[in-house]
């Protein structure tokens, strides 16, 4: 696996010192890797009693092993962690690297630190905490279990700190920032550890810098259920399943481990590992988010995003966080955290509005045309049937989409097909294409079928019709054959029609032939230049594929 790395043991030094560049206020410890709000660093004179310390309020202090980026760095801000310390990549800080931050920022208001439940952070967390104690310095330490998928069996090490410990971090920063003690502070935070759940899958795993060795291993069909962030297998392995699916799985786990009584408030996170795009998370949160509701939650605050990661691990885990009373106002508070995915602010739920139906007024439909529908019937059917082979055409010299967007107009008029002249037909073709295909097709497509709808109107024949139609595509897009698009096989296509059907095909298929070996210069495989050689181009070879099919439809009708 390919990396941007120079040195695995500099790693995570030059993480931060990037991520310093980036994050307002942000600092380091000279030779550290703790990275700490820079005005709250209190020089001069060691300990909790020294000058400059009376004002300083409740530290908040995190971290863990590197490898979870934003966590825990990344929180570190007005309105949340005051320092974060980091070890090397998913192992723990060791003890001096943890007092070192207690003492950079800790004042007489003390400091609460917040520990996910792994043996390693307890341990060295926990041990620079009575070491600090022993300073002078009031500390207090929260341990975060938020992990629900390891039960209470006593075989295990306990209950993980997983993506909920973030809500912690907010809640408690949001308190300390308001000037609230350090009780208050340490019993809230305490409070929401104790009441969240949170349960993760992986698609697939991550890997190691330097060593470049996955994480764990799974075959393609198949997820992990229930892994903790540090790389580990989950406790369970299953077949791969639809995201609604696979969302109530999460939350049937979430709530048969925190039962919740009906219309309970609650916070949702929805975090990624490192390695799932935004919009598949958008996908789980909106599945989960309905699913609570139908359980009867009301989902106060949601949020999305990867705030707690595990390398570049494919994957999501979500956890459900039931409010108590001005916890909503503590999450909505402001942050300088770049890496916090709140907003502020309720829920919207929204609800669907209805959309104008474009086809509808606009088009006369005038005496059916039998032939014309059957056309039109076998051309998207035949672009349904060659979606796969188009797609992966488009692979080698496009973006990998020609086949599913030539589909998606194909199956918006199976879905709702008309009825009515030849003229008509195109035109709510083409208003079909326009909306369903998108991209760079859509258009084209649209505005081809729409000038050949004109000239039929107008009187032309359906040889005319077509030339019309591949003038405006030319018209539109700017490409002329030889550039290696579609053009290649309409235009010749065009040209021949006054010779009939056969002329027609045979000068497509010589067209789809030219574009083999040149260099396409417009279109999808002009961004891969030679590369493309060799290879005809996608949008050229759909064209072939439904004129076959017009073809046969005309010739049986």
């Amino acid at each position: 696996m390919k990396k941007f790395l120079n040195d695995a043991d500099s790693f995570v030094r030059e993480s931060l010192e990037g991520l310093a560049l980036t994050q307002p206020g942000l600092a380091l410890l000279e030779g550290r890797t703790v990275a700490v709000q820079a005005d709250r660093v209190v020089t001069g004179a060691a300990g909790p009693g020294a000058a400059g310390r009376d004002c300083v309020p409740v530290a908040l202090i995190s971290g863990g092993g590197a490898g979870h980026e934003p966590a825990h760095a990344g929180f570190v801000a007005d309105g949340m962690l005051t320092a974060a310390v980091s070890g090397g990549v998913f192992a723990s800080p060791s003890v001096d690297a943890v007092l070192d931050g207690i003492r950079a920022v800790t004042g007489t208001a003390g400091a609460l630190l917040i520990v996910k439940s792994y043996t390693g952070d307890r341990l060295n967390f926990g041990l620079a905490a009575q070491l600090a104690q022993d300073e002078g310095y009031a500390v207090e330490t929260v341990v975060v279990g938020d992990d629900i998928a390891l039960g209470d069996a006593d075989t295990h090490a306990g209950a993980r700190g997983l993506a909920g410990t973030v809500l912690v971090h907010k809640i408690a920063g949001a308190l300390a920032a308001s000037g609230a003690d350090l009780a208050e502070v340490s019993g809230r935070a305490r409070s929401v550890a104790s009441r969240l759940a949170t349960m993760g899958v992986a698609l697939r795993p991550g890997t190691m810098p330097g060593s470049g060795e996955a994480t764990f291993e799974i075959d393609e069909d198949r997820i992990e259920l229930g892994l903790g962030i540090h790389g580990e297998s989950g406790v369970e392995q299953v077949g791969h399943r639809p995201a609604d699916d696979l969302a109530a799985e999460l939350v049937d786990r979430v709530l048969a481990a925190r039962p919740l009584d009906d219309g309970a408030r609650v916070a949702l996170l929805v975090n990624g590992l490192g390695g799932t795009p935004p919009a598949e998370l958008a996908v789980l949160t909106r599945a989960v988010h309905r699913l609570l509701g139908e359980r009867g939650l009301t989902v106060e605050r949601a949020y999305q995003g990867s705030v707690m990661t595990s390398l570049e691990m494919a994957g999501a885990s979500v956890t459900v966080l039931p409010l108590e009373d001005g916890e909503t106002e503590l999450l909505d508070a402001p942050t300088a955290s770049l890496a916090w995915p709140g907003g502020g602010g309720p829920v919207a739920h929204h609800a669907d509005v209805a959309v104008p139906d474009a086809d509808a007024g606009q088009v006369d439909p005038g005496e059916p045309d039998e032939r014309a529908r059957a056309a039109i019937d076998a051309a998207c059917q035949a672009v349904l049937d060659d979606e796969h082979r188009l797609t992966e055409l488009d692979q080698v010299v496009g973006d990998g989409d020609l086949g599913e967007a030539l589909a998606r107009g194909a199956r918006a008029w199976q879905d709702d097909p008309a009825d009515g002249s030849a003229a008509s037909l195109l035109r709510v073709l083409s208003a079909r294409c326009r909306r369903a295909i998108g991209g760079t097709s859509g258009p084209l497509y649209a505005a081809g079928l729409v000038a050949a709808a004109q000239a039929l109107e107008d009187g032309a024949d359906w040889p005319r019709a077509l030339a019309a139609g591949v003038d405006g595509i030319q018209d539109l897009g700017g490409a002329s054959p030889g550039d290696g698009t579609m053009v290649d096989a309409l235009r010749p296509a065009a040209d021949a029609a006054p010779d009939g059907w056969e002329a027609v095909l045979a000068a497509a298929e010589e067209g789809v032939r030219g574009t083999v070996e040149g260099v396409s210069r417009k279109g999808r495989a002009s961004y891969v230049g030679a590369r493309g050689q060799g290879h005809a181009d996608p949008g050229a070879e759909a064209v072939l594929t439904w004129l076959r099919a017009v073809r046969e439809a005309v010739r049986v009708g």
